[in-house]
C-alpha cells in the first residue's frame, strides 16, 4: 500500500442569516423566477457583522475535528483557501490556528479564488505525502457578501457565506487522494475579478464578471480536468461514486456532467441552497453529501473547481 493522504473527517460551516430570493429581489432589480432560471440559486447565506472567514473556518474545523475524532492537538499543518481574509495579513489561518489553541503548527493562506480548496488540498496532499505534516486541517472559507456590489444584479444574486473543512492524515492506505491536478492561466483575468488591491487602488474593491464567457470556459475546462484527474488515478469515469463540484451555477453543472457522460443523480448539487461561496463550496457540499449519507466510506468522489485567474482543478479520492 502507497502512504496517503486520508480523509478522517469533514465539517462545514454557515452564517445564521439565511437569504431567499424573495428578500434579495426586495433590494435589487430582479426575480426569484429570474435567478433559479439562470442559475439554480433559491437561497444563500450572509456573514453578519460578528461572523468573519476566519470565524466561520474555526467552526468548520471543528466540527472536522469532532466528526474525525481527532485533537487539536495532532493538527501540524493548516491550510486555508480564501480570496475573502480577515486581513491583508497575517493568514486567516493563523487566526484558525489560534482559535483552535493551537500553539504551534504550520499555518498559511491559499489564494485561488473558487478552485482555492483543491489548491489546498493538493498542497497539503503533497506535504503529507512527504513527510513535511502528519495530520492536517484543510479548510475552504469566504465572505464574498464583503465583495459584492449589491446592486449589481448580475453578480450579486450568484454569491454566499460558508466554510467548509477536511481533517488529512498521511497513512499506509488503499483509501485517501488518488490523484491531484492544478491549471491556471492568467491572460483570462479581465473575465472575473474584483477591481481594487493593496497594491493598485489602496481598496477592497468589487466583484466583476462577463458570466457569458465565464461559463463556456468552465465547462471546457472542468470536463478536461475531470478526464485528467480521472486518467492520472487510473480511473474512468464509469468508476466515479460521486461528483462533488464547485458550485458555481446549476447550469454548469449540468453540462459538464453532460460533456463527461455522467448521470445527474452522481452530482452533489448545493448551489440551489448556498448559492456560488467560492473556495467554500466543494468542501461544504462535500461535507453535506457525507452527513445526510449519500458518500460512505469506500466510495470513489471526484473534486473539481474553477475560478478567476482563471484557475481550476479536481482531486480524485477514496473516501
Amino acid at each position: 500500500m502507497s502512504l496517503r493522504s486520508v480523509v478522517l473527517g469533514v465539517g462545514s460551516a454557515l452564517p445564521k442569516r439565511r437569504m431567499d430570493n424573495e428578500e434579495l429581489a426586495r433590494t435589487v432589480d430582479t426575480s426569484d423566477a429570474w435567478i433559479v432560471e439562470r442559475t439554480g440559486i433559491r437561497s444563500r447565506y450572509v456573514a453578519g457583522d460578528d461572523e468573519t472567514t476566519a470565524s466561520l473556518a474555526t467552526d468548520a474545523a471543528r466540527k472536522a475535528l469532532d466528526h474525525a475524532g481527532v485533537e487539536t492537538s495532532d493538527i501540524d499543518l493548516i491550510v486555508l483557501a480564501t480570496a475573502t481574509p480577515d486581513q491583508t495579513f497575517p493568514s486567516s489561518a493563523t487566526k484558525v490556528q489560534a482559535s483552535l489553541g493551537i500553539n504551534d503548527c504550520i499555518a498559511f493562506d491559499v489564494h485561488a479564488v473558487c478552485t482555492g480548496f483543491l489548491y489546498a488540498l493538493s498542497v497539503a496532499d503533497s506535504m503529507l505525502r512527504s513527510g513535511g505534516a502528519a495530520c492536517a486541517l484543510v479548510i475552504g472559507a469566504e465572505t464574498f457578501s464583503r465583495i459584492l456590489d449589491w446592486e449589481d444584479r448580475g453578480t450579486c444574486v450568484l454569491f454566499g457565506d460558508g466554510a467548509g473543512a477536511l481533517v488529512l492524515r498521511g497513512e499506509e492506505s488503499e483509501s485517501g487522494i488518488l490523484s491531484t491536478k492544478l491549471h491556471a492561466d492568467g491572460r483570462h483575468n479581465d473575465l472575473l475579478f474584483v477591481d481594487g488591491g493593496p497594491s493598485t487602488t489602496g481598496t477592497v474593491g468589487k466583484l466583476r464578471m462577463k458570466g457569458r464567457e465565464v461559463f463556456r470556459h468552465a465547462v471546457v475546462n472542468l470536463a478536461d480536468v475531470l478526464n485528467e484527474v480521472l486518467a492520472g488515478a487510473g480511473l474512468t469515469a464509469a468508476d466515479v461514486d460521486w461528483v462533488v463540484p464547485h458550485q458555481a451555477n446549476a447550469r454548469i453543472l449540468d453540462a459538464t456532467a453532460k460533456k463527461l457522460g455522467l448521470p445527474a443523480e452522481k452530482i452533489v448539487v448545493t448551489v440551489d441552497r448556498h448559492a456560488n461561496t467560492s473556495a467554500a463550496s466543494v468542501p461544504l457540499a462535500l461535507d453535506t453529501a457525507v452527513k445526510d449519507g449519500r458518500i460512505k466510506r469506500g466510495d470513489i468522489v471526484v473534486l473539481e473547481a474553477m475560478g478567476g485567474g482563471f484557475t481550476w482543478g479536481a482531486a480524485a479520492l477514496r473516501y
